[in-house]
């Protein structure tokens, strides 16, 4: 029962870092917030609210800039912007495992690509795909239009 209970807990702890990396830029304004409000006397219970507070505003306000801009280009730097911090976030949360147990600085590194890379993705695709689409799905998507495609308007 009790390595039952470590494995969930090294489940749920990869499962929270990964999302802490995947939301790097609200989580790093969420800390920040947090942080400055501590200092300045708001208390653990305040200072945490303010954290939630202002990683969640951060959040909405970068998807809804995305959602409201109609360039592509402008969409890929909004996107850019809050997936580049997460796939650097990436690399050093997968070279800090790496190092405990491969001997080898080459695959440390390759390995700390590959997670960049996947954190990067998942970050990119679901800043991507927000929450302010329209009911019908009609959002004009970043990605190019796939060839042949069927659309109903």
């Amino acid at each position: 029962m009790t390595i039952l209970a470590i494995v969930i807990g090294f489940v749920g702890l990869g499962w929270l870092v990964f999302n802490l990396a995947v939301y790097a830029v609200p989580a790093l304004a969420g800390v920040t917030a947090g942080l400055f409000a501590y200092r300045t006397g708001a208390g653990p219970v305040g200072a945490v609210a303010i954290a939630a507070g202002a990683g969640v505003v951060t959040l909405v306000i970068g998807q809804f800039i995305f959602a409201t801009i109609r360039s592509s280009l402008l969409k890929s730097l909004v996107a850019a912007a809050f997936t580049l911090p997460a796939a650097v976030a990436g690399y050093h949360l997968v070279m800090g495992l790496s190092t405990l147990g491969t001997p080898s600085a080459i695959w440390q590194h390759l390995f700390a690509v590959i997670g960049a890379a996947v954190v990067g993705a998942t970050a990119w695709a679901r800043f991507v795909t927000h929450p302010f689409e329209p009911p019908g799905g009609h959002a004009e998507s970043i990605l190019p239009p796939r060839c042949g495609r069927v659309t109903d308007h």
